[in-house]
């Protein structure tokens, strides 16, 4: 039997893509989860960037923003290489991708962590917050999960 056949065999742990990118929001403490193949970068309530680094499907890989289409043209200013990422099939979504393949990659990775850091409100969405504003159903159920129940 090697030491990998064993039940507690210890698991690679995959590179964390874009590191620096954690390294400059390290101050707020963020969070991450793995999300799509990628990894989700959350701070306090809000997922605020992906980080993706995927051999199979190289197209959108980099940094993705978490934001909405009103504000697409106010980040384009900042970051002109931005555009939408490809992954979903859609023309535009509100997730927009600094593409590692980009000359100004790094610096605009980087840029995105200070707007970040700013709590600059074009970026960053709290999860399901969209499906429960539509429904209002979400919200009720959610709750009535947390609330123990009366005896």
């Amino acid at each position: 039997m090697s030491p990998n056949d064993s039940p507690f065999a210890i698991r690679k742990r995959k590179a964390v893509p874009h590191e620096f990118v954690l390294d400059a929001l390290d101050a707020l403490g963020p969070k991450t989860r793995s999300m799509f193949g990628c990894l989700a970068v959350y701070v306090e309530d809000k997922i605020v960037l992906i980080l993706r680094d995927r051999r199979d499907t190289t197209v959108d890989n980099g940094v993705w923003l978490a934001t909405t289409e009103e504000h697409h043209e106010s980040l384009r200013r900042e970051f002109p290489n931005m555009r939408s990422i490809q992954v979903f099939g859609k023309k535009v979504t509100g997730w927009q991708v600094l593409a590692a393949d980009t000359p100004d990659f790094e610096e605009a990775a980087l840029h995105a962590c200070e707007l970040v850091v700013a709590r600059d409100p074009r970026i960053g969405k709290v999860p399901g917050a969209r499906r429960a504003a539509r429904s209002g159903v979400g919200k009720a159920a959610k709750s009535a999960k947390l609330t123990p129940p009366r005896r």
